[in-house]
């Protein structure tokens, strides 16, 4: 859970880099009255981000309207992979916006190019899309076909959802219950016991990563593989940006092939050249049944998908799959332009170059810094994990002080996720420059270790 900023400004040392600028006492003087605006009328949940105003941002910069500059580690949280505020997405708009707002699931044209286009840079049997508004949806859409398809060829015993802990995939019901973070399942109290969790094999809190293990974990909490529908599992875990060893994801592939069992991944993250290649699951060398998209679908506009067999996505009969806001045409406009980005700049392929100079920046951070447990992630995303020196216990507290101290030096990032809080999450836009990354990459190490000098002294 996060914590709250104080709303106190405090002077801190001025900033100017070639790509970073902070001028003023932080947070701003001048801001406090709208962030107190935003906590009279805006739930309490809606605090504990960096109490930075978003003015306007560019490429992979984001700019307040008092004088300072950050390099973004945020993407909006894993957002704008074609980069902020792109002149080519915000002109796709703009025509789209001058001739149809919206059309419920009347046919569109753009709809069908949408479509099409995200089918035709799919592997098979990944052939039909159903275009919604949200990751949480789209894991929302993954869970009713696994179910159906389950009690379709298995009977009603056959419904039965198997995820991993830690994990997450939004935050409505059904994704709530395929989530592994129990703090946020607290307010469902009548939890399904059709949905299981076993660990994620991430090689750091979960230090068994064969597959043995996953077999082993169904036995020990009474789930047979006959009954099984689904298996739901993000391509790597938001919380830690992890991945699973490529030998077990392709010996879970063949589990849920030998017992008609879906395998979905949670691309919502990890989709449209975040990982260094347009598919997260690539790394894998395989190919799920269902796949759910998000976030850099569109590097701007709310829009999410479902990609599948067409035996799957076909279940259900005409009107009975549908939402208000499927294939809205404003957004199936940001979404063709922001692909068309991705792909003909080949940003996957540059977020596989830079993102190997993140990675090796990261790991020679660890190297010096005993608090820094692990480091997880490909491509252009990272996740740092806070440990106390010489454990693998969680380190929350400073996790947050780095995250404070780096936006005080220019360098954007949300509030630390996963585990105990203990992980910094680092995924700038795909466009970012190899000088930009190293600018906040001293940054970056800067707060950190001023973050543990502080620690010494205060504990002298």
């Amino acid at each position: 859970m996060s914590k709250e900023y104080a709303l106190v400004p405090k002077e801190i040392p001025p900033v100017e880099t070639r790509f970073r600028r902070i001028a003023t006492p932080f947070p701003v003087p001048e801001s406090i009255p709208l962030l107190e605006k935003l906590a009279r009328y805006e739930p309490r949940s809606m605090r504990g981000q960096p109490p930075v105003i978003w003015d306007r941002a560019e490429g992979f910069q984001v700019y307040d309207p008092y004088g300072n500059c950050w390099i973004d580690w945020s993407s909006g949280v894993l957002i704008t992979n074609a980069g902020h505020g792109r002149a080519e997405i915000a002109s796709a708009v703009a025509e789209a916006a001058g001739r149809l707002l919206t059309n419920y699931c009347f046919p569109s044209e753009i709809r069908a190019r949408l479509v099409e286009r995200l089918a035709s840079l799919l592997p098979e049997p990944l052939s039909k899309v159903f275009l919604l508004t949200t990751g949480s949806e789209a894991v929302e859409c993954a869970i009713k076909l696994c179910r159906t398809h389950g009690v379709r060829h298995g009977g009603r015993s056959k419904h039965v959802i198997v995820s991993y802990d830690k994990a997450f995939h939004g935050r409505t019901l059904g994704a709530q219950q395929a989530g592994g973070i129990p703090s946020l399942k607290e307010w469902i109290i009548n939890l399904d016991p059709g949905f299981v969790q076993v660990t994620f094999p991430d090689g750091f809190w979960t230090e068994d990563t064969s597959f043995d293990s996953f077999e082993r974990q169904l036995f020990e909490i009474g789930v047979e593989p006959r009954n099984v529908a689904g298996v739901v599992m993000e391509t790597y875990q938001g919380g830690s940006a992890c991945f699973a060893p490529r030998e077990y994801m392709q010996s879970l592939r063949d589990w849920c092939t030998g017992h008609n069992v879906l395998l979905v991944l949670d691309e919502v993250q990890a989709g449209f050249g975040r990982t260094g290649t347009l598919w997260g699951f690539e790394h894998y060398g395989i190919v799920p049944d269902l796949a759910c998209f998000g976030k850099g679908i569109s590097s701007s506009l709310p829009i999410s998908a479902v990609a599948g067999r067409a035996d799957v996505m076909d279940l259900f009969p005409p009107g009975s799959m549908t939402s208000t806001h499927t294939g809205n045409p404003v957004c199936c406009a940001a979404a063709l332009a922001s692909i068309d980005l991705v792909v003909s700049e080949k940003l996957p392929e540059k977020a596989a170059r830079t993102g190997a100079l993140l990675h090796q920046e990261l790991q020679g951070l660890k190297s010096r810094f005993p608090e820094i447990g692990f480091v997880g992630g490909k491509g252009l995303v990272a996740g740092v994990i806070c440990v106390k020196p010489n454990t693998r216990e969680p380190d929350g507290d400073l996790a947050w002080d780095v995250v404070r101290r780096s936006v005080e030096k220019g360098v954007l990032m949300f509030s630390p996720v996963g585990y105990g809080g203990s992980t910094i999450k680092i995924c700038p836009p795909l466009i970012i420059t190899a000088d930009a990354l190293r600018d906040s990459l001293a940054g970056f190490e800067e707060a950190f270790a001023e973050a543990l000098a502080c620690r010494e002294v205060n504990a002298q």
